[in-house]
């Protein structure tokens, strides 16, 4: 049975959150043995989602903190924080369609996170592809 694209990135999420809470916890862990304790097979499309969205944390937090209305992502919730980067990770540095990423975000958002984090999201991804997404 072929798994979609949403269901990948539920597990992408899922990788992120469990990285967020061992870091949190000052845990050791491998990226790959994360990848592979929730997702068995190999995947480029998680792999390389995993990689760039940790690779480009700093720059992506900037990104949101710049556009979050007296907010920053450190006050946010780990699945949230995972939801928020996975998503900018996406909007700004992948070719999938930009609507795509950002109505893949809210719904998870919506489906793991409560009505006021899902408009925030909205929000900051409606802004940094307004304001920062290069026109295609």
């Amino acid at each position: 049975m072929k798994i979609t694209r949403s269901e990948l990135r539920e597990k992408i999420m899922t990788i992120l959150y469990q990285i967020n809470i061992y870091r949190k916890e000052n845990l050791d862990y491998d990226i790959e043995k994360v990848i592979k304790e929730n997702f068995q097979n190999e995947n480029e499309f998680v792999s390389s989602i995993v990689y760039g969205t940790l690779n480009k944390e700093k720059e992506i937090d900037i990104l949101i903190n710049k556009y979050l209305k007296n907010w920053t992502i450190s006050r946010l919730g780990n699945i949230d924080r995972a939801i928020f980067r996975m998503s900018v990770y996406e909007l700004m540095y992948t070719d999938t369609p930009k609507i795509v990423s950002i109505n893949e975000g809210i719904e998870l958002s919506k489906k793991y996170s409560d009505t006021d984090v899902t408009k925030m999201l909205n929000a900051v991804l409606d802004n940094i592809l307004n304001n920062e997404v290069k026109n295609e």
